[in-house]
């Protein structure tokens, strides 16, 4: 007789978040998570490989072999995407544009994430007086639309003609003022949940300090769902950057490539027929945002234990069926199991 073996333990590399999402995803969510991983993997690989990727820099306007690239130029074997009103490479400005965005993806999200989670922490945990406090500044940030703040910093940090630095930070900056209270308050309620479990108060009798209790304990169990909240607002970083650069409030041409702007210049280029100033930069932005938002919604609906459940039972094989109780039939399993006597149809 031998013995049975115990069933292998999956890789290490098999729980990584990612790889662990995609293996739990099935049918059309899979077919949604993988897009939004290609097109957000494109946007990086851009980011990272900007100097290799783009034919010429981004405020470059001329070759030393050819000279100029003349401006409003069609796509051609020298400009793929055509050359813009001001004589930059399409190809280039949207290569080079997509690291401008992600720049301000990482400050956005990473300041907001930080001030947030440590506000709501504490929000949560001591109560009193402060959580009601930072409640009502929370409710009140909602009233200031991202967009219009991102223009008064735009103008305060460099008078609304801004370099590299003062474009990313102003709209880092107005993002991460509107995203904090949205951080606040789900770490805010995980951690009102959190606190009055049997764990804290068993840390709390022993001794630990409220330092240790919110770090230690609170804080590692109350930050779960955050990932799903940092995808979905990174594309809303894109479209306010954009948004600000397409009201004159962005990036001079010279200092750093950005989409928005791209799509300002080309306004008068488009009722002259010259599309291809503006077809590219929309739909880089339109592409960085849908594989953004792919990625943030399938994570989310695999965070519902309903679809963990429906993924439980389509990997179960059909032999379960042959063990099914039939009027009249035998209760056992295919190839029969010895001391089992075939029910009647009166279940005797």
């Amino acid at each position: 007789m031998t013995t049975p073996t115990a069933a292998p333990t999956p890789r290490g590399w098999r729980r990584l978040p990612v790889v662990h999402q995609l293996r739990q995803s099935v049918g059309l969510q899979r077919v949604m998570l993988i897009v939004g991983l290609v097109l957000t993997g494109l946007l990086l690989l851009s980011a990272l490989l900007a100097p290799w990727l783009a034919p010429y820099g981004y405020g470059q306007i001329r070759s030393a072999d050819t000279g100029p690239f003349g401006a409003q130029q069609p796509p051609s074997a020298e400009h793929w995407l055509g050359t813009t009103v001001g004589g930059f490479d399409v190809l280039s400005r949207v290569i080079w544009g997509s690291r401008t965005a992600v720049l301000v993806i990482v400050i956005a999200i990473a300041a907001s994430l930080i001030i947030g989670v440590l506000l709501g922490l504490v929000s949560g945990y001591f109560g009193g007086w402060l959580d009601r406090v930072l409640v009502v500044i929370a409710d009140a940030v909602y009233a200031f639309p991202s967009l219009l703040l991102a223009i008064v910093l735009a103008i305060v940090i460099s008078g609304g003609q801004s370099s590299m630095i003062g474009g990313v930070l102003a709209a880092a900056l107005s993002i991460t003022v509107v995203f904090t209270p949205q951080y606040l308050r789900v770490v805010r309620a995980e951690t009102i949940r959190i606190k009055s479990e049997a764990f804290v108060e068993s840390a709390r009798v022993i001794g630990a300090s409220n330092g240790r209790i919110m770090f230690k304990h609170v804080l590692r169990n109350s930050t779960r769902t955050l990932p799903l909240i940092i995808t979905l607002n990174a594309s809303e970083a894109v479209l306010t950057l954009a948004g600000l650069g397409f009201l004159g409030f962005g990036i001079e041409p010279t200092k750093a490539a950005e989409w928005g702007y791209d799509l300002n210049r080309a306004i008068s280029d488009v009722t002259s027929g010259i599309w291809w100033t503006s077809v590219f930069p929309g739909v880089a932005i339109v592409l960085t945002v849908l594989g953004i938002t792919l990625v943030g919604e399938s994570l989310n609906d695999l965070a519902d234990p309903r679809l963990r459940t429906r993924r439980a039972s389509a990997d179960v094989t059909g032999d379960v069926a042959a063990t099914s109780v039939v009027p009249g039939g035998a209760l056992t399993a295919p190839g029969g199991v010895e001391g089992l006597e075939p029910r009647t149809e009166d279940g005797r």
